[in-house]
């Protein structure tokens, strides 16, 4: 929960990906009470109304997993959501005079694209939704240790640039520090 809120207000990508392992998780642990409580909050150095706290947000994450179907597979509305506001300011900096490091780390990603729809197979998600794709994909490998390791590279290497710097504007938009539409001086 602390870890989330954090995420969320440093970095939008961390937290749309630390929510994904998440729902993994609370899946592996078959959404039980006790698992969750004895494997995620046990652990930690919390006082009994932080890990009744605590307890309740894992558990919530898992209802809304539950309601929306997803108990076995995908992943929530809300950061399907907010990877679609991601996507929406992706095509504002392709065109704004604000994007224009955006636009450099991309043109590198841009042609890595076709092979990585080929791979994930998801022709019908938006550029930034496969990117995310992408990332979690690479960072299940890394945590199973299983093969892989140049495409665990490659996906570093062009996708991470490109939403860091997405990540980092969406952060600058939400906290009002950039106009998208000013010029540069």
């Amino acid at each position: 929960m602390d870890i989330a809120k954090t995420k969320r207000r440093e970095n939008i990508a961390e937290y749309i990906l630390y929510l994904w392992q998440l729902e993994d998780l609370l899946r592996a642990l078959q959404f039980s009470p006790e698992a969750v409580h004895s494997q995620l909050i046990a652990p930690r150095d919390l006082s009994q109304p932080e890990q009744r706290l605590y307890l309740e947000w894992y558990m919530d994450i898992a209802d809304l997993l539950r309601q929306e179907g997803k108990e076995r597979q995908g992943h929530l509305d809300h950061t399907l959501h907010l990877i679609a506001d991601l996507h929406n300011l992706h095509l504002q900096l392709m065109k704004l005079p604000a994007g224009a490091r955006y636009r450099e780390l991309y043109a590198r990603l841009e042609p890595e694209l076709p092979r990585l729809r080929a791979v994930l197979g998801r022709n019908e998600t938006s550029d930034t939704e496969l990117c995310f794709r992408a990332l979690y994909a690479a960072m299940l490998y890394r945590i199973r240790g299983e093969g892989g390791q140049q495409a665990v590279a490659d996906t570093v290497e062009y996708i991470s640039p490109a939403i860091a710097e997405l990540a980092s504007m969406y952060g600058k938009v939400e906290r009002g520090e950039i106009d998208l539409f000013e010029r540069e001086k």
